[in-house]
């Protein structure tokens, strides 16, 4: 059975460094047997790969690309505690922000980016309970913030 970074590998994609803080926290802290991250915006290579409002400057299928990116942020910042993504049980939440204009209503259709690729790198284990929230503005005027909570061996 393949691990979960040979999974991301088959679908093209790769687990980045851990982004820094653009604040005072840290990206992800683990209790018990359970990893809560941060916040992860859409960062790729140090700077965001959008900005702007889902629905006006950001299309829907741009801001599901960079709540797929949120999540790869959020995966690295497990694996730089738990060392292995092989340790994961079980994705548990996620909580997916999408800056939205008035009229757009697409967010659960935004978070599936999130939620789609946990699904395809954890398989059953990457099932989780969610929210899908649309607010007016996040951090740098990011399009999407993804926070998870997972349970680790």
């Amino acid at each position: 059975m393949p691990t979960p970074e040979q999974r991301l590998e088959q679908l093209g994609l790769e687990v980045p460094s851990v982004v820094p803080p653009v604040a005072s926290y840290l990206p992800a802290v683990q209790t018990g047997n359970y990893v809560y991250t941060s916040g992860q915006l859409p960062m790729r290579d140090g700077s965001l790969i959008l900005t702007g409002k889902v629905g006006d400057a950001v299309t829907a299928d741009e801001a599901v690309e960079c709540a797929q990116q949120c999540a790869l942020n959020g995966l690295a910042a497990v694996r730089s505690l738990v060392g292995d993504l092989s340790r994961v049980v079980r994705v548990v939440k996620l909580v997916v922000f999408v800056a939205s204009s008035a009229d757009f209503t697409g967010q659960p259709g935004v978070a599936n980016g999130a939620s789609d690729l946990v699904g395809k790198v954890f398989g059953d284990a990457g099932q989780h309970a969610r929210s899908a929230v649309g607010v007016s503005v996040l951090p740098l005027d990011a399009p999407v913030e993804v926070e998870m909570v997972v349970e680790v061996s």
